[in-house]
This record gives C-alpha cells, sequence and structure tokens, in this order.
C-alpha cells in the first residue's frame, strides 16, 4: 500500500496549553478512531489544526512540533481570529446546520467564507509540499471541502480521496448555500469521494448534476477531462475494543454498582454530544408521553441522559444547554418525587470504563438524532452487549439505521412513535431481544473501523492514475511512432465500439469479410487477443476460426487459438442474479428500445436504441435501484456506451492484462485498444512502457487516442506493415 497523507481539521492528539506548557491528549471522535489504524500501521504522516497554541513562546512551539514529528503529526498553524472564522464561523455556523437540515439555525448574515476558503488553501499548500510522488491523499470531512480542488490544482496526477463524515443533504436544501458550486467543485478536485450511505451519494449526485451540469451516474461523475468515483462506505468502529472492555472486571465492577444504584428500576440510556441535531430534547418528550400514558413507569425506569459537552463557546450551543436543562429540571419535578428522579442528567465527559458500564447495564439504548452520518454510539452499544441482551431503539434519519435494520426504527419527529418504541423495547421477550442484537453484533463486528480504511484505501488505490482525457490533435500520429518500437506486439483488442462500431442491438454488430481477414492477417505476425464483454456464444460464431484467444464476458472465459472448450473462472451469481434480472426486465419493458442480454455469470440492458433522453433517465433510476439491491452482494455495476452491465466482483479486463504478464517477458509489447469503462480497467493495469488507446471521445487512463473503429482498422493494417513475421 503507498503511502497515506491523511488531511483532516482533526488530529490524533488534542493540544492543551496548562500553565503555558503543551501537553498532547489522546483525541475521541469517530473520525479518530477510524483512521488510528492507518497512521499507526503505515508511514502515513498526519495534518491537521493543533488548537489554538498562541499562548506558547517560540521555544515552545518549536518543542511542540518536535513532538508532533516524533508522531508524523504536521501541525497547520492557524491565527486565532482566522481559525475562529473558519471553524465556528462557517464550518460550524453554516454548513453543519445546513447538511443537518436545521435551516433555522442558519445566521441570518453568513458570513466568514473568505476565511474557510484561506484555510482550506493553507491546508492544501502544506499537504503538497509534503507529498512524493506515490502518495494517497486522504482528506475528511466539511470543514476542509475545498481542499482536494486546491491539490488537484497542485498536484495534477495525484490521488486524492475525499470523505464526508456528516450526511450530505437533499438538492433542495443544498442550494439554499451561496457557495453550493464552490463547494461541489472542490470535492470534485478528488479522484475518489466517500460518503457513509447511499442515499448521501445520490444527493449529491442530483446535486452535481442540477448545480455543475455534470454527468453523473450516481457512482461516476465526468468533471471536465476527469472520472470521479462516488461510492458509500460506511464508517465501523473498533468492535474487539469495545467487546474486550465491557468484561474487564472494573467494567462489571461498575455495572454492578450502577444496578444496584437503580434499585432494580430498568435503564433506558442516551449517548450524545451536547449537539441540537442529536434529538435529545424530543427523546425526553417522548420519555414524558410514556409516564403520561404509563404513571407506573415512574418508578420502575430511570432515564439516564449523558451530554458529552460540545462546542460551548458558542452561543447557539449555551443557548441549547440551558433549554435543555430548564426541560429536565421540569421533567423531574413533574414525576419525580423525595426517593428518586425518573431522569438521570450528566452534562460531562465520561470515562471509557464508565462508558461501557453503561452500555452493559442499559436495559434500552435511545438514539433519536434527527440527522446523522453515521452515529457510531448505536455501534458502541451494540459491540458492548457480549451477553446478547439488550434493545436499540434507533432514529431512522441516522445513517447507521441502513446498517442496523434489526433495531427499532423510529421517526425521533413523532414522539407518540418514540414513546411506543421504549415501551415495546422495555416488553420485548428475552428470545426476541437475542435474536435481535446477535444478527446485529454479527453485522458491527464484521463491518470495522480498520474494514473501512482498508476497503476506501484499496478503491482509491485502484482509481490511479487519474483518469483524464489525453486527446490532442497528434495522438495518431505519435501512436504510429510509438509502435515503430515493438518488434512482436501483444494485441489486446476490445470488440464492440472497437473492432467494430455500436449497433443498437448487440446482435447487428457482426464483423465483415474484410475485418476477418485483417485479424486473421494480424494472428500470422503477433499474439492477438479478443478481449470483450461478449457472450461465449457470439465470439465463438463470429471470431472462432481465427488463430486468436478470446475472452467472453470480460475475462470470466478464456479461449486458447485451436481450442474446443472454454476455461472458466470459478464464480457464483445465484444469490443476486435471479432478482437482478427480474428488475432488468421490468425496465426494459417500460422503455422502449431497450433490451435485457443475459450471458453466463452477467447480465446486461442495452439501451442504445431507445429514445436517447428517456434511455439516459431510465439508466440513472436504474443505476440507483441496481446500487441499492447490490450493496451487500459480490457484484459490480458497470456502465458502458448505452449499456447497464451487472457483472460478478472480481471479474474484469485488468485481470485478463495481469495473466498476459505472467506468460510474457516483455511488458512493453502489450498494445490495448477500447473504448469504454470497462476498458479502463485494461488501461490501468497495462505497465507504463506498453501501449493503450481509447477509442472515441470522453476521459481515458489511454495515453492516445483513435476517433472511431473505421481508424483502429486503418491502425491494425499500418500495424502489420510495421511488423515483421517472427
Amino acid at each position: 500500500m503507498p503511502r497515506t497523507i491523511i488531511v483532516a481539521n482533526r488530529l490524533p492528539v488534542t493540544v492543551r496549553v496548562r500553565d503555558g506548557w503543551p501537553q498532547l491528549v489522546p483525541s475521541a471522535g469517530g473520525l479518530v478512531s477510524g483512521l488510528r489504524g492507518v497512521h499507526q500501521q503505515s508511514e502515513s504522516i498526519w495534518i491537521g489544526w493543533p488548537g489554538d497554541t498562541s499562548a506558547l513562546s517560540p521555544d515552545e512551539t518549536t518543542r511542540l512540533a518536535a513532538s508532533l514529528e516524533r508522531d508524523r503529526i504536521v501541525p497547520v498553524p492557524l491565527p486565532a481570529s482566522q481559525a475562529q472564522a473558519f471553524y465556528e464561523g462557517f464550518s460550524n455556523g453554516v454548513l453543519w446546520p445546513l447538511f443537518h437540515y436545521q435551516l433555522d439555525r442558519l445566521p441570518a448574515d453568513a458570513r466568514h467564507w473568505e476565511a474557510y476558503r484561506s484555510v482550506n488553501e493553507r491546508f492544501a499548500d502544506i499537504a503538497a509540499a509534503h507529498y512524493r510522488p506515490g502518495d494517497m491523499i486522504w482528506v475528511h470531512d466539511y470543514q476542509l471541502m475545498l481542499v482536494p480542488q486546491f491539490l488537484r490544482e497542485r498536484l495534477r496526477d495525484a490521488r486524492i480521496g475525499f470523505f464526508l463524515h456528516i450526511p450530505f443533504p437533499s438538492y433542495e436544501v443544498f442550494r439554499t448555500l451561496p457557495w453550493r458550486r464552490e463547494l461541489l467543485a472542490g470535492v470534485l478536485g478528488a479522484d475518489l469521494v466517500g460518503m457513509h450511505t447511499f442515499s448521501y451519494v445520490r444527493y449529491f449526485a442530483h446535486a452535481v448534476q442540477h448545480l455543475l451540469g455534470a454527468d453523473a451516474n450516481v457512482d461516476r461523475i465526468t468533471v471536465g477531462d476527469r472520472s470521479v468515483r462516488v461510492g458509500a462506505f460506511p464508517l465501523g468502529i473498533d468492535a474487539r475494543r469495545f467487546a474486550d472492555l465491557a468484561v474487564d472486571p472494573r467494567v462489571e465492577a461498575e455495572v454492578s454498582a450502577l444496578r444496584a444504584g437503580v434499585q432494580g428500576r430498568r435503564i433506558v440510556l442516551g449517548v450524545d454530544r451536547l449537539d441540537y441535531t442529536k434529538g435529545i430534547p424530543r427523546r425526553l418528550l417522548a420519555f414524558e408521553r410514556l409516564l403520561e400514558r404509563q404513571p407506573d413507569l415512574a418508578g420502575e425506569v430511570r432515564l439516564v441522559q449523558v451530554a458529552v459537552p460540545s462546542r460551548g463557546g458558542a452561543r447557539a450551543y449555551r443557548k441549547f444547554r440551558r433549554e435543555l436543562d430548564e426541560l429536565v429540571g421540569r421533567l423531574n419535578a413533574r414525576f419525580g418525587d423525595t426517593d428518586s428522579l425518573p431522569i438521570h442528567y450528566l452534562h460531562r465527559s465520561i470515562s471509557p470504563y464508565q462508558l461501557s458500564a453503561l452500555y452493559r447495564a442499559a436495559d434500552v439504548m435511545l438514539v433519536t438524532a434527527l440527522r446523522d452520518g453515521m452515529n457510531l454510539v448505536a455501534k458502541e452499544f451494540v459491540a458492548s452487549r457480549v451477553d446478547d441482551d439488550g434493545v436499540l431503539v434507533l432514529s431512522e434519519f441516522a445513517g447507521a439505521a441502513e446498517e442496523l435494520g434489526e433495531a427499532l426504527l423510529i421517526n425521533p419527529y413523532d414522539i407518540d412513535a418514540v414513546a411506543d418504541a421504549i415501551l415495546q423495547a422495555l416488553d420485548m421477550p428475552a428470545a426476541e431481544r437475542r435474536a435481535r442484537m446477535r444478527a446485529l453484533r454479527r453485522r458491527v463486528t464484521a463491518r470495522t473501523a480498520g474494514r473501512w480504511a482498508e476497503v476506501f484505501l484499496g478503491t482509491l488505490v485502484r482509481q490511479t492514475p487519474p483518469a483524464r482525457d489525453t486527446a490532442d490533435t497528434d495522438s495518431p500520429q505519435r501512436l504510429r511512432q510509438r509502435l515503430t518500437l515493438i518488434t512482436h506486439p501483444v494485441l489486446l483488442l476490445d470488440y464492440d465500439g472497437t473492432l467494430v462500431p455500436l449497433a443498437t442491438l448487440p446482435d447487428l454488430a457482426r464483423p465483415d469479410a474484410a475485418l476477418i481477414e485483417r485479424v486473421r492477417e494480424l494472428t500470422r505476425l503477433m499474439q492477438v487477443h479478443v478481449v470483450s464483454g461478449r457472450r461465449r456464444e457470439d465470439l465463438d460464431e463470429w471470431l472462432g476460426d481465427l488463430d486468436v484467444t478470446l475472452w467472453a464476458e470480460h475475462g470470466a472465459w478464456r479461449r486458447a487459438p485451436g481450442a474446443r472448450e472454454w476455461e472458466a473462472a470459478e464464480i457464483d451469481t445465484t444469490t443476486w442474479l435471479p432478482g437482478i434480472r427480474a428488475l432488468l426486465e421490468e425496465f426494459a419493458a417500460c422503455t422502449p428500445g431497450a433490451v435485457v442480454e443475459e450471458k453466463s455469470v452477467s447480465i446486461a440492458w442495452h439501451y442504445r436504441a431507445a429514445d436517447p433522453e428517456f434511455g439516459e433517465r431510465q439508466a440513472r433510476e436504474l443505476r440507483l435501484l441496481l446500487m441499492d439491491a447490490l450493496r451487500n452482494e459480490p457484484a459490480d455495476i458497470l456502465q458502458g456506451s448505452k449499456v447497464i452491465e451487472v457483472r460478478p466482483r472480481g471479474v474484469h479486463k485488468g485481470r485478463v492484462v495481469d495473466r498476459i504478464l505472467r506468460e510474457i517477458r516483455d511488458p512493453g509489447r502489450i498494445v490495448a485498444i477500447g473504448d469504454d469503462r470497462t476498458d479502463e480497467e485494461m488501461f490501468a493495469a497495462v505497465p507504463p512502457d506498453g501501449v493503450t488507446v481509447h477509442v472515441g471521445p470522453g476521459p481515458s487512463r489511454a495515453a492516445y487516442r483513435l476517433a472511431n473503429s473505421a481508424a483502429v482498422c486503418d491502425l491494425l493494417s499500418l500495424l502489420a506493415r510495421l511488423v515483421q513475421p517472427a
């Protein structure tokens, strides 16, 4: 894995100045937890704001920098006034409420944009200064949405990823932001954009399409001469750490003390940062509604609410805290007595041991966020329940709801429904509680923070080099000059759109006699591979008599020259193919001109004969549904030229190149020619000293370009004249 440069506002340590002396305290939070493993297990560097260090002397500042450097941390110093405007003023004052649908909390005069822009540029400058060729740069969160584009301007060929840790709002909400286009363009400087859920990806794609006019196909967005991939990468937690902590003797002792303290009452737990997006007031009102309906529960159930201090310097948060204090006081006065209070409210930070004990002791966990990017508290509770007990009540507006379906999902705006869910959780039979929790634990244990980082960075690696349009007017001439240097080429040819023009129906793309003879002549001079998405039957019928190696269905099948039988990869599609077949056929039925082509291991929906505008609209909708249906299946969705294909994961043309490379000594002999996105995987796998040729317009990794299949045929004739018989 290449070196990773992590760029985030948050550092893995927090610098606190006490008595004029800097202290480094480990940071908490989902972002830090998810990235700590990447930083510790590699030679990565972490770039971020260390906090306000203005009280330090020059010597102390130097010693602090040296201490951070030992941990491969690069601080981004900011003047206090600029940091305030960037962080509290714009990031948390404008972006945070907007992205969480809290439009009523937006300031009437939204200022501080220039501070936000300047700080983002400062982060990009420092990251670019530490960049080495081959590094990956991973930028994080809403505070740094402009950094990817600033980096792209400075480092044209760098691999850049961006991850948004909060929700991306719907287009109708996002469009209210005055700087909406600048933020989208900033994020699209990345090669890979990650978000927690598919719905956030869909909202982002819609915003890009409407505001920038870019070609947005949900997981692929064309930006000028580049192709940006967008995907859902749900963040997990270190589940093993929470499970181990849950059985620590100190935690078990604390659990016993908690249960003794409530004197047999059942515990309903809430653990949140003190933030207006977490839905704490509505949670309290739902608890009030429950006690109104069931007054006897006031002596049987206690709500323990932990509100960890957050952004205490902001006026909106100070006001929110006062409102919450008043609400807790009113409810305790109404339902409490001299012996006990129904709500135990803690406005403070708690230790990991105390938190684990609360998770273990709780009968019901309440997560009622009004909007949340993921919400890792829900996953921490699940990981801590090594006894397979307890009930999770989870807001459907938290990103975690897309993964944790065995929880009791609620609408936090409906306090009656939340009250019903609390009662249902309290009355749930033990067998049902354990069945739900076991299912939740399996999922949380499998989808860890380490796995999240591994999948994201692995996807970013496959995005290299950045796809861009390499077309220029002298590309054919340069290509001819390059081919004269190859003595014994190994030729890899796509079929549709490369050897033959694209046809409205797949069966109409038969090769003519001239093409057959041209390929036959080439086989006398060099190795020829036809690497196609076509079925075996088509390639057998059309090219089977030629002395070529045939690769069908993107490499799922191989037939050697002169062989009768095809070699197959070991692939199982039985889990997803039947349902996907029905979906594609449904879309073909309501899209005049569209057809479904089923292959042995994949299936394709062609819409070349459909009305262009309606076909594209239907294709976008189909891709949305396919991504949702296949989010947990080992299958990939490919957008080709007027075709959407679903194929098994791991089957692609890049693997064909890998296999050929094992059989030849000189990788510089490879000449790969193709026209669509499936061929980009082939181009990516060809070593730098090989030759890659893209056919037609559009962005591509290929080094050369030809206009159309007719130009390809002319090139093949030229190649036959250039190469001498071996």
